[in-house]
């Protein structure tokens, strides 16, 4: 089931996010995100007039998505940054095609022109969600980002609305 995220689904978010943090370099961030931060960034979405959903199964979280302010000044505002997260355990099952899918068409009715996805480089899966939902790769930026002992490449997609 895909429904709208609540800051109690906060800690369950976290947790996935962090695996991300803890392993991989899809996330830039490299320290641990408490659940109260998380609860802060779901509340920030949601006061933007944003969706941020969850996939579940029963109780458990599985996965999120939401989309956020692509850039801060007004002429920015009919574009946004997406972002999707599975549990590592849920990968595989079209989660994240169900997320995404679900999330296009909760900003298609707020006006929004563009959504935009930056990928950390290589990420295969990501680059085929991404591609296999209309986005195009618009550019992509060698050595931008630093995470375990690398440099790592961002490429980013667009998809017009």
């Amino acid at each position: 089931m895909i429904r709208r995220a609540t800051t109690a689904d906060a800690a369950a978010i976290a947790a996935i996010y962090n695996h991300y943090v803890a392993n991989t370099i899809v996330t830039f961030e490299e320290e641990a995100v408490p659940a109260a931060d998380m609860a802060q960034r779901i509340g920030e979405v949601f006061a933007a007039g944003l969706p941020w959903l969850a996939a579940t199964e029963g109780d458990r979280v599985l996965g999120y998505a939401y989309a956020g302010k692509w850039k801060a000044r007004c002429s920015y505002r009919f574009s946004l940054e997406t972002t999707v997260y599975l549990d590592p355990a849920a990968t595989g099952r079209g989660l994240g095609t169900q997320l995404y899918t679900a999330l296009i068409a909760a900003v298609r009715p707020q006006g929004m022109h563009a959504l935009i996805g930056g990928v950390a480089l290589p990420n295969a899966a990501s680059v085929a969600l991404h591609e296999k939902l209309g986005f195009q790769k618009v550019a992509h930026f060698r050595e931008v980002g630093w995470k375990f002992n690398q440099w790592i490449d961002v490429g980013y997609w667009e998809l017009l609305l």
